[in-house]
C-alpha cells in the first residue's frame, strides 16, 4: 500500500530540476556583477548589486523559497537594497540534488553561508555587517545558517513559519480551502490522517524538519517580516515563536513586524490569494513591494550597521483565521489500517474467484447473500480508497489544483466518496440480515466471506470517522 501512495504521490508532484547542471551566469547590467562560487561540490552563479559610492558597505544575501526559481526573481528586492547602499547578492538555486522530491536545508543553509562569504571577501563591503535575507523556506535556511556561523552579522525574514514544513503546508491548504467556499471535514481530514500518510510515504522533502533548534542558536538581531494577508505561513503564530525562541536563545535584538495590504512575499495584495500580491493561482504579474516594505529592511540593516540594533520589539499582530494543526504522528497505523480494511473488502472478490478457477461451485441457494456480500465489497474497496487518493492527491497537488465547492460547500469527489462511505454500513446491515435469514442455505465459504465483510465493515466505520468521511 505504501509503494502505492508513493508512486501516485511522485507522478502527481513531478520533478523540478534533480540532476540538471548549475544554470549559467546572465550579462551583466551596469551596476551588476556576475559571480561564481562554489559550496559543497556545485558551482553556484549569482548576481552582485553594487551601490553607487565609495567606501565599504554593508552586505546582505538573498535566500529564495522553495522551487528552482532563478535569482532574477528577486531583483526588486536587489533593486530596493542597492539603491539604499547595500551590496546584495543574489544566487540562483542550486539545481543539483534540490527537487520537489528531495531538498536538504542543511546543503542549503552551506550555500547561504558561502555567499556571505564571498561578500565579506570583497574590498567593497563591510565583512562585520553581512547578513542573510530569507523568504518563506528561506527563512528555515537563513536561520539554519545564522546558527551554524559566526560570520553572519543578521537575519532577515519575510514570510518565515515558525512551524514545520507539512504543518506550514497544511495551514496553506486549509486556507485555500476555505477561500473556495469548501466547508466540512475535508480540511481536518487532509491535515490529520492524510498529512501523516504523505509524511509516512517520504516524498515531501524535510517535511518534519523542526526550526526551534535553529531558533534556539541564533543570537545576531533578527528582523522578521510577515504580509498582513499571508496565506501561506501562519504569521501571528510564528512571530510569537520567533519572539519566544529567539529569545530564550539570549537574543536581545528580535523585531517582528507585519507588511500592511501585503501577500506572502511582501509584495502588494488585495487579500493574498491574488497573483497580483505574489501569491497562489492567477497568472497576473506580481505586485509592487508593500508599502514601506523595502524601508524598514534597509533602515533597520544600517541600524545595525551602525552598532545600534534595536531592542526587541514585537508589532501587533493580525487575526490570523485559524491556528495551524499538528499532523497526524502514526503513519504506520495509518498505513495497516488502511491495508486491513482493503483486504477485508477485497476477500469476497478474491476468494470468490478462487474458487472459480477451482472449479467449484458458488452457493446456488443463498444469492442474496452474496448480491449483499457484493456490494459491501465494491462499496468499501470504492469508499475507502477513492477518500485517501483524493485527500492525498489534494497534498500532493497543494495549491496547483484548488478543488472547487460543488455543493453544500463540498467539493463532487468529496462528495461521491461520502456518499459511498453512508453506502457501507447500508449494505452491511443488509448483508447480516439477509445472511441470517439464509444461514441453513450456505456454504462454509459464503458462510465465512460474510463474517469478514462484516467485520471489515464494522471497523470501518470509526476509521471513516477518523477520515471525515462520515459527517460527526
Amino acid at each position: 500500500m505504501r509503494v502505492v501512495i508513493v508512486a501516485m504521490l511522485v507522478l502527481m508532484c513531478g520533478g523540478i530540476g534533480g540532476g540538471m547542471a548549475e544554470a549559467q551566469p546572465p550579462q551583466a547590467d551596469p551596476g551588476q556583477e556576475q559571480v561564481a562560487f562554489d559550496s559543497d561540490g556545485v558551482t553556484l552563479y549569482g548576481t552582485v548589486y553594487r551601490p553607487a559610492g565609495a567606501g565599504q558597505h554593508p552586505g546582505i544575501v538573498l535566500v529564495g523559497g522553495s522551487g528552482p526559481g532563478p535569482g532574477a526573481e528577486y531583483r526588486p528586492e536587489a533593486e530596493a537594497f542597492v539603491r539604499a547602499g547595500i551590496t546584495t547578492l543574489v544566487v540562483d538555486k542550486r539545481t543539483v540534488g534540490y527537487s520537489t522530491r528531495r531538498r536538504n536545508f542543511g546543503v542549503l543553509a552551506d550555500d547561504a553561508l558561502a555567499g556571505v562569504r564571498l561578500l565579506r571577501n570583497r574590498p567593497d563591503v563591510a565583512a562585520e555587517h553581512v547578513g542573510l535575507w530569507g523568504f518563506s523556506e528561506g527563512g528555515w535556511v537563513a536561520m539554519l545558517a545564522a546558527s551554524r556561523s559566526t560570520t553572519v552579522g543578521f537575519v532577515v525574514t519575510i514570510g518565515g513559519s515558525g512551524v514545520t514544513p507539512m504543518r506550514t503546508q497544511t495551514w496553506l491548504l486549509a486556507n485555500l480551502l476555505r477561500h473556495k467556499g469548501i466547508s466540512g471535514g475535508l480540511s481536518d481530514a487532509v491535515s490529520g490522517p492524510g498529512a501523516a500518510v504523505v509524511d509516512g510515504a517520504g516524498v515531501f522533502p524535510e517535511a518534519d524538519y523542526d526550526p526551534l533548534p535553529a531558533l534556539r542558536q541564533v543570537r545576531v538581531p533578527v528582523l522578521a517580516l510577515w504580509g498582513d494577508h499571508d496565506m501561506k505561513v501562519p504569521g501571528a503564530e510564528s512571530a510569537t515563536i520567533y519572539q519566544r525562541e529567539l529569545a530564550t536563545a539570549g537574543n536581545h535584538s528580535v523585531t517582528t513586524r507585519f507588511v500592511p495590504n501585503a501577500g506572502h512575499n511582501g509584495h502588494r495584495t488585495t487579500d493574498g490569494f491574488d497573483r497580483v500580491g505574489g501569491e497562489l493561482f492567477e497568472d497576473k504579474p506580481l505586485g509592487e513591494l508593500g508599502p514601506g516594505y523595502a524601508d524598514v529592511i534597509t533602515d533597520w540593516i544600517h541600524s545595525v550597521a551602525a552598532d545600534q540594533a534595536p531592542p526587541s520589539g514585537a508589532a501587533p499582530a493580525p487575526a490570523q483565521a485559524m491556528s495551524s494543526r499538528a499532523p497526524g504522528d502514526h503513519p504506520g497505523l495509518e498505513y495497516a489500517a488502511l491495508a486491513a480494511l482493503l483486504l477485508g473488502f477485497a476477500v469476497y472478490p478474491l476468494s470468490t474467484i478462487g474458487r472459480m478457477m477451482l472449479r467449484r461451485k458458488l452457493s446456488g441457494g443463498a444469492r442474496e447473500v452474496r448480491w449483499a456480500a457484493r456490494a459491501v465489497s465494491v462499496t468499501g474497496l470504492l469508499a475507502a480508497l477513492g477518500g485517501v487518493v483524493y485527500v492525498v492527491g489534494i497534498l500532493a497537488v497543494g495549491s496547483q489544483m484548488p478543488p472547487t465547492s460543488f455543493a453544500a460547500g463540498q467539493p463532487l469527489p468529496w462528495l461521491l466518496v461520502r456518499g459511498l462511505t453512508l453506502a457501507v454500513p447500508v449494505a452491511a446491515v443488509v448483508l447480516g440480515v439477509s445472511g441470517w435469514r439464509a444461514r441453513g442455505r450456505m456454504d462454509a465459504l459464503l458462510r465465512w466471506q460474510t463474517i469478514v465483510l462484516f467485520a471489515a465493515a464494522a471497523a470501518f466505520v470509526p476509521w471513516a470517522l477518523h477520515w471525515q468521511l462520515l459527517p460527526r
